[in-house]
Order: C-alpha cells, then structure tokens, then sequence
C-alpha cells in the first residue's frame, strides 16, 4: 500500500475502484458531486451541508475524501452518526470493504465510557463480591470470564447480558467514579487504550450523543487536559444531521434525578464496604440523604399525578411555599461531601465527592437560576418501563422516576460558538434536512452561517417505484369519526399489500387502538411495539412472511428494511410535535416574542423532516416497490399541506384507490 489514496475520479468513475470491486456498483453522479463537494469543503476549510437523497451512497461520498484529506494533511477527523447501529456499520462494515480495496486504514471507534467495563472496579468486587441474587451472581461470572479475553472492555460483546443491566452500571467506566492516572490499573485501562487508539488514527467514529456529551464537557472546563475523551480534530462530519438540535439540546442542557442521588448513596456504601471502611457517621449521611432527596423530588408539582413532562413554571413560588424541602436536601448533600472529607487514603472517594459537588451544583441551577434561554421541567417515567404502575393511599403513583430538568431553548448560538467556530470544517449531512427543497430551518436552529449546500436528488425512480395515497374525504384527525374511517382505509390498504407493512404512529394510543382493531380484522400476522425490544421486532418482521409492524416514534427512522418484505408504509396523521411539551412550548413563546410565526417556523418544518424520514422507510434499494399511505386530510385541506407535498421525493400521487390495487397487482404478477 502506497501513502497516497485514489483520486476521486479515480475511486468513483465508470471502470474506476469502486466499479472493480465485490460491490454491486453501478456509477451515480450524486455520489460523485457530493464526494466532490465533501473533499472542496474540507481543503477550504469551508462548513458544508448536504442533503443526500436515499440511495445516493453518501457513506461512500463523505468517507473518502475525508480519509484522503487526514492522510495527505495530517488534519484528523471526526465522524458522528446519529445512531451506535449506524456507527457499527460504518465501522465494521464500511470501513473493511475500504481496506479490501485500499489497504489498513488508521480508523478507530468510540462509544461513551457507560459501554466500557472499568478493571478497577471489576477487581474490587472481584476481592471483595457484594452482589444481591442470583441475577447478578450469574452477570458477574459471565462478565468476569469475558473480560479475560476482550481487547476492547465493549460490553456490546458479552453474550446473554440483559440491556438494563443493573450490575453492569456499577462496573462501567463512567467518568464520575474515575481515578484517571492515580488508578493501578490506567495503563491496562479500556478507555486509556481507546484514547491511544483515536489519537494513533486518521478518522474517528462517534455518536452524536458522544460528540455532543464531549463538547459539553470541553465548554466547561477549556484547556484542561483531561477534559473529555475525543482527541482533537480539524474537522467533523454529522450523518444523520437532522439529529443534531435534539441531541445538543439534550446535552448542553442540565438534569438531576432521585435515581441518580440514589446511586450516589448506593456507591458511597459499596465503596465503603468493599475498602473496608467503617463509618457510622458516612452511613447515616447517606440515610439522611435518601430520605431528604425522596422528600424534595415528591414535593415537586404533579399535574393530574401523570407520566410524562411538564413545565416547571413558578420556581420562586415553589421555593417559597416548599423552599425547605429544597434546603434541608441540599443540606445533606453538604454533609455527605463533609463527611467523605474525612476519609483517608482511599483515592476512590475523589470521584464521590465530585459526584456530590456536580449534584449540588446542578441542583442549585435547576432551581434558581434565571437564564431566559432556558426552559425549567420536570419529568416522570415509569419505573422499570412499568406503564400501569400502582398508587399510594394518597393518590399519587407509587412506581415512577422523577427527572428535574433543563433545555436550551435555543441552541443556535451555543452552536456557532462552540462547534462551527471550533472546527475548521463541520460537514452536516442526511437524506432529510431540506424544508421545500431548502435548508433555512435546519441552518437557523442549528446556528449555520455562510455554509455551502448541496441537494443530491435520490438514486431511485420514485415515480416508477412509489406511490403515494391520500385517500378522500377523510374527516379530521380529531374528529370522533376519523378512527373508524382511518381503520377502515387502514385495512383494506393492507388486504390489498398482503400485509407487508409499518403502520405508523404518532402517539402510542391511537397506535394500540388501530392494532387491536386490525387484530381481529386481518389474517397476517401482527406485531405491536412494546411487545418486545425493538431489534427483536425488527427480526420477526423480516422473518415473517406477510407480517404488518405497528409502531411509534423509534420506528420512523433508522430502520432499513429492503425487498418485497416491506411494500407499505402507512402514516396516521401529520407528525407535529406536541405543542404543550415543555421544551417545544418554550421555543414557540421565544419564536412569536421575536416576531416569528411558531407553526410556520417551527412546528411545519419539524412535521417535513419528520414525515420524510417516515416515508424513507419504504424504497430502501432501486428494487424496492411500494405504497405510501397519509390517512391525515389536512395534507390536502389546509394551505400548508403544500408545503409536505412540495418537501417530499416526486411520488406518484393519486386518491384512487383501484390505483392502489392496480400497483399491488403488477406487483404480484411480477413475482
């Protein structure tokens, strides 16, 4: 292998690499152009936006030129998916068909610390095992005879270990419980050897919830060398960029939990146990603690005792009025922190104690600060995943976590300061950013000044394999009269696929309604979220001949089913967001005091994205075929459905539905 990688012509043109390898090539001009405008972007420093139509092979179109710009510049570069999938696949699959054609490549992977496993800790309980059940007795063998032979720490690797595994969150690698270069085991450590790996290599691949989780963290304390755990980059590249605002937001935003003041006291113990430590006056201050946060976080507003989120408007009226619930927990994180003061040589009790300090410093922003680009909220979550869960003798439910909470309204700033003008280069892409074939609204929220842009049209005929039906006279998604008619249109629809489809929804009610009806009306098979976890659905349906999924908001994106296994999506109702989420609120109040039109500015391009990633399901290769169903009328009544129809790929429409049979019986036919 020479130092020097192809040319792009040399890679992309007809009779070129790509053409001479395993790859089912066939040349494509867009994927040409964007690799074209990805390399430009990078050599001129320059942020670009690309919106790349499905089929496009963007992957491809981004990968190279950033590898032949960081091998040639010694510039590295970071590349950010939306998903952990998406970053597998890049990396264990798109990555070694590079290699197969270019020879090793200096590319490297990496998750946040939570997916590690720590050796510290591992060793600790290993000494000294303080395990409760069989459960955990099981996971800790499995994991200790797996972390004999792993290279990475990645828990994605350890067969039979459960999702949530409670075991291995007290094992994990998080920052928080760190000993950094005073640990005995920081040379051997997982996430040391990772950090020497991405700063040995050309590319790095992250998640957007890693990038922005690391941005946070450099923000916060710059130029402290051990701040974060990306190396540094000239450059960043987002795929699936429609993902950016929520998940800086998400980060970039502030939050506390009785969960997480619960672990704080649960660790403090086990650490004192496992090093031997006997302290009554550390055991009573994690007692005091528990009992004082379980008194805050209960004395905080409850509309209607339900799940979900609420605004978290009258602070200061809270304050006055339940103020000393608030004081007396602060107080006992205070007396904790004094207490671990006083413990000696035992250099774990470091990061407990910054564990109590980021609490309390979080606690006391979360409830009295005033900063008007910020939206104050309170969260309940079942506990568990539990969603009918008991009640008290009070009223109030028994089984649920409270989440106090704080969001940007408004990202855009924080953004340019920090991300575009950190990097010499930022290059956003997706199939779904552009709103009537423009990028105002993504630049706008996401702070994108001067950027160029490129709209690459889609590989696919769509007008040839895609049709689109707005069913007539539908009456209103909020009308009475709308489930009736939606199941009806909904059914015989899906007797004309031969099931074959995702039905999907924007709320998990109107979904469990529409299946239970389908249930006893259709003879394939059905298969309803909630049912079991996501990948296991996923898997059934692609095994199931005819089987029809039912889903919500996890299934509208980063779902790639190809062939005739999927020749139906059906669609609800126009996926607005809900206008009383706290955060969603927020932005709307912020966009009418500056003079904007909410619905206008936010809430119709966020549905455009939204639905297009929904739609993006169907054609997934130049052979797929199917049907789009949009059972909502108001696409076709109101003065903005105009602005869906204009934002989506050129299906062919039609409000017939004998032009629905007709299709679904070529399509037989051809079989």
């Amino acid at each position: 292998m020479t130092d020097k990688l192809p040319t792009l012509h040399e890679f992309f043109a007809p009779g070129g690499v790509l053409a001479g390898s395993s790859l089912n090539y066939e040349h494509r001009k867009g994927q040409y152009e964007m690799a074209k405008a990805v390399e430009k972007a990078l050599e001129d420093h320059r942020h670009l936006i690309v919106e790349a139509g499905t089929g496009t092979g963007k992957t491809l179109a981004y990968l190279l030129p950033a590898l032949r710009i960081a091998r040639e510049r010694g510039q590295r570069v970071i590349i950010s998916t939306g998903t952990k999938n998406l970053q597998e696949q890049l990396f264990f699959k798109d990555i070694p068909f590079l290699e197969s054609l270019l020879g090793p490549l200096k590319v490297c992977y990496m998750k946040g610390r939570g997916n590690y496993v720590c050796k510290q800790k591992l060793y600790a309980l290993t000494a000294a095992p303080l395990l409760s059940g069989l459960e955990e007795i099981d996971q800790f063998h499995k994991i200790s005879v797996w972390e004999r032979d792993t290279e990475t720490g990645d828990r994605a690797e350890i067969v039979g270990l459960p999702e949530p595994s409670m075991l291995f969150s007290k094992l994990d690698a998080r920052s928080e419980a760190c000993l950094g270069q005073t640990c005995p085991n920081f040379e051997p450590c997982y996430i040391t050897a990772m950090r020497r790996k991405a700063l040995e290599s050309d590319i790095v691949i992250v998640n957007h919830h890693l990038f922005f989780a690391d941005l946070n963290i450099k923000q916060q304390a710059p130029g402290a060398p051990d701040a974060g755990i990306l190396p540094d980059a000239a450059a960043v590249i987002f795929d699936e960029a429609h993902e950016m605002e929520s998940v800086a937001s998400d980060y970039f935003g502030v939050a506390i939990s009785q969960q997480r003041v619960e672990e704080l006291a649960r660790d403090t113990e086990m650490l004192l146990r496992a090093k031997a430590v006997s302290s009554s006056s550390i055991e009573s201050a994690t007692v005091n603690l528990r009992e004082r946060a379980r008194s805050f976080f209960a004395s905080l507003p409850m509309e209607g005792f339900q799940l979900g989120r609420q605004p978290f408007h009258d602070r200061p009226g809270f304050l006055e009025e339940r103020g000393e619930n608030y004081a007396t927990y602060l107080t006992a994180l205070d007396r904790l922190r004094d207490e671990l003061d006083r413990v000696k040589d035992v250099d774990e009790v470091n990061g407990l104690k910054r564990r109590v300090t980021d609490l309390r410093t979080s606690s006391s922003f979360l409830m009295e600060a005033e900063d008007p680009n910020t939206v104050f909220w309170i969260e309940r979550r079942a506990a568990g995943g539990v969603k009918n869960f008991s009640r008290t003798q009070t009223g109030t439910p028994a089984a649920f976590h409270t989440y106090l909470q704080a969001t940007p309204i408004d990202v855009s700033e924080i953004l340019q300061t920090s991300l575009f003008a950190g990097f010499t280069s930022v290059i956003l892409t997706s199939a779904t950013l552009t709103v009537q074939g423009g990028f105002d609204h993504v630049a706008k929220r996401l702070g994108l000044v001067g950027a160029r842009e490129l709209t690459v049209p889609s590989h696919f005929d769509y007008t040839k394999q895609a049709l689109l039906y707005l069913p007539p006279y539908m009456p209103d998604p909020r009308d009475q009269d709308f489930i009736p008619q939606a199941s009806e249109r909904m059914r015989r629809v899906l007797e004309l696929s031969r099931g074959r489809a995702f039905c999907l929804f924007t709320s998990y009610a109107q979904m469990k309604v529409m299946y239970e009806r389908m249930l006893v009306e259709l003879p394939f098979p059905l298969l309803l979220q909630g049912q079991a976890p996501r990948k296991q659905l996923l898997d059934e349906f692609r095994e199931t001949p005819n089987a029809v999924l039912f889903g919500t908001s996890s299934f509208w994106q980063g779902v790639d089913v190809q062939g005739d296994q999927l020749s139906c999506v059906i669609i609800d109702r126009l996926p607005f967001a809900v206008p009383s989420d706290p955060v969603q609120q927020a932005r709307m109040e912020a966009i009418e005091a500056n003079g904007g039109k909410p619905f206008h500015d936010l809430s119709i391009p966020q549905a455009v994205i939204t639905l297009k990633q929904g739609f993006g399901r169907l054609i997934r290769s130049a052979t797929d075929r199917g049907v789009l169903m949009l059972l909502d009328s108001r696409v076709q009544r109101q003065s903005y459905g105009k602005i869906f129809l204009d934002s989506l790929p050129p299906y062919r429409l039609t409000q017939d539905i004998d032009d629905v049979e007709k299709f679904f019986a070529r399509d037989s036919s051809s079989t």
